[in-house]
């Protein structure tokens, strides 16, 4: 067969001398506008100090006249005090910014969301000590809370998953939130050896505190020899999705189901990377075979397009566990599928046009 020269020479013509910014589809070339700044030049990914998803860096950016102006603040919360196995998840945060090339574009949901809404990496939550997980837990309430007030959306990155339930008491103190909880444990579990701030607790230590509401509750992907630790999960009324239905179900299913339970209210997600099965995410504290893949949570996540999204975050990467870098990649892709879902939320200030 040959190939047709009418359409190799218009090819030709219209690509042949374009340069890698050029482009002529009008959504492919607005795109391109906000990426490519200075013609076809972008800013080397392995070049300077690594920040979030590549966004700007804003040193002791946790402050109320900073977040006033952002759209969406991406949080460190280098936080793993509360862990019950292995320990590491305090360098989730640095693990997740080393991550190159993430985005500017997420193809299925069609947006850049850097060139829309002013965003920023703000820095870590500065906690008092290292050693005092109450106190490490009342400075993430303290400075959650405070980001509450500022009406931006922000993203945060752990830690251990204990970290989620100081921020819900802070940011939702005063409206309480759904959440869409992806995760191989429910985290409902009691105290345990003198302490109820450890991370298979922030849920129901968060509805206890009436901050989040089990009924608009849906946790997807649960499954383990913990089953029997999550009876508060059951009893307040929070929709539990194991991780065999998961694949009995359909993800469309799956995200029917969700959208259903937090319907328009304010909504937070929550995503712990031992979600997924190990094969794909070993770095992780509490590792627990026959997960999700990560196909599987990308389809889920962009299911999730116009949810009221407040806020969310990205727990238990602890990164001296996988040589391959595999989970930050995966977490860091999570965090960018977070960001494009704030394009689509009620709560997105969208000063940008």
């Amino acid at each position: 067969m040959t190939i047709d020269q009418d359409f190799l020479e218009d090819l030709r013509r219209r690509f042949g001398n374009a340069a890698g910014g050029e482009m002529q589809d009008p959504h492919f070339r607005e795109v391109a506008a906000s990426v490519f700044k200075d013609g076809d030049s972008r800013k080397w990914p392995f070049a300077d100090p690594a920040t979030f998803l590549g966004a700007s860096f804003i040193e002791n950016g946790i402050r109320p006249e900073v977040l006033e102006a952002l759209d969406v603040a991406l949080i460190g919360v280098p936080m793993d005090l509360g862990v019950t196995n292995r320990a590491g998840s305090r360098l989730g945060p640095r693990a997740v910014r080393a991550i190159e090339r993430v985005g500017p574009y997420e193809h299925v949901l069609r947006v850049a969301p850097m060139g829309k809404l002013k965003v920023a990496d703000v820095g870590d939550v500065p906690m008092r000590s290292r050693f005092d997980l109450a106190g490490c837990h009342a400075d993430i309430e303290a400075c959650y809370r405070m980001i509450a007030n500022t009406g931006v959306i922000p993203l945060s990155v752990g830690g251990d998953h204990s970290i989620s339930g100081a921020i819900l008491k802070g940011f939702a103190s005063r409206t309480p939130v759904g959440m869409i909880h992806i995760d191989a444990h429910c985290d409902t579990a009691g105290p345990y050896e003198g302490s109820k701030f450890h991370h298979g607790a922030p849920f129901r230590e968060a509805v206890l505190a009436g901050v989040l509401d089990p009924k608009r509750t849906i946790q997807i992907g649960i499954r383990g020899g913990a089953e029997y630790l999550w009876e508060f999960s059951f009893a307040s009324g929070m929709t539990v999705v194991h991780a065999e239905e998961v694949a009995e179900m359909g993800i469309k299913a799956v995200i029917a189901r969700a959208l259903d339970v937090v319907g328009s209210g304010p909504t937070y997600i929550s995503f712990d990377v031992d979600s997924l099965d190990p094969a794909f995410a070993p770095g992780t504290g509490t590792p627990e075979v026959g997960g999700l893949l990560p196909r599987e949570v990308l389809a889920m996540l962009r299911g999730f397009r116009g949810v009221n999204l407040v806020g969310g975050d990205v727990v238990e990467v602890a990164p001296q566990y996988d040589a391959t870098t595999n989970t930050a990649q995966i977490a860091a892709q999570v965090l960018f599928e977070l960001l494009c879902l704030a394009m689509f939320s009620p709560s997105a200030r969208k000063r940008a046009t």
